[in-house]
């Protein structure tokens, strides 16, 4: 990887290293897996196809109570989309972080991620864990509740990837009504996680029922237009991660003639 620098470049917001990607370390998250119906194929951009027929999405909510930009929390939707190459991996329509200017900033610049600032909350009660996201305070976008109760068998296993590739949209908008200087580009990243394990050597990987309410439908902020169909998976995990950049797919310039 490349050198990363936020700007000012004598004082970055944010920076990457040459030889690795950014590091996530004691996260923990939970998520739910659903199909969704054709609606779903106006939010992706060209160059990806739903993995599926009919499409699944994502929808989460992770606390990362440490990392190269610090700590922070994030919710985030996503599409199984299928690439050009044939590789398949989740495109990314919506994603929340917590007041972390840095991690807005670097999603957003480096990656494409649509990131805003938003109010998110996962926590644990007895057996349960709520995750909840909100924009601004007190408008409840989505509700995520989950029992993980049960160790995820080896059927459910097969719809689990430690190794996921994400695809989002960076779009540098032009100076001036002529257009001049827009790019837009589909972006292709990727996270590794590395499961922790219990005080008995056993994966923290959990599932059992969980739910997902869109509370407080938001134009601003349309999380609601991926429509909880039939439910797939409710995920419980444990685990530090790396992200890492991996390509430009597809790049559309707006050029002007001098």
């Amino acid at each position: 990887m490349s050198d990363v620098k936020g700007i000012p470049f004598d004082a970055p917001l944010y920076h990457g290293g040459k030889d690795r990607g950014s590091s996530f370390l004691g996260c923990q998250a939970i998520s739910l897996m659903f199909r969704v119906g054709h609606e779903v194929n106006r939010l992706l951009p060209n160059g990806l196809v739903p993995a599926a027929n009919p499409a699944i999405a994502i929808v989460g909510v992770a606390s990362y109570r440490s990392s190269t930009v610090g700590p922070y929390l994030e919710c985030y939707s996503g599409v199984q989309v299928r690439d050009p190459g044939g590789e398949t991996g989740y495109y990314i329509p919506y994603i929340y972080v917590t007041t972390n200017d840095a991690a807005l900033a670097s999603g957003r610049e480096v990656l494409g991620a649509p990131k805003k600032l938003a109010h998110i909350t996962l926590i644990r009660e007895g057996g349960l864990i709520q995750g909840t996201l909100e924009r601004p305070d007190g408008k409840r976008l989505l509700t995520l509740t989950a029992q993980p109760d049960q160790r995820m068998s080896s059927g459910s296993r097969q719809m689990y990837s430690a190794r996921t590739n994400f695809y989002s949209v960076r779009h540098l908008p032009p100076i001036n009504e002529s257009g001049k200087g827009a790019v837009t580009q589909l972006v292709k990243w990727c996270t590794d996680r590395t499961l922790r394990r219990d005080e008995r050597g056993e994966e923290i990987l959990f599932t059992g029922p969980i739910s997902l309410t869109y509370d407080s439908p938001s134009i601003v902020d349309p999380v609601h237009n991926l429509k909880v169909g039939q439910a797939l998976l409710g995920i419980y995990e444990e685990y530090d991660a790396m992200l890492e950049a991996i390509d430009i797919i597809s790049q559309e310039l707006n050029q002007v003639n001098s």
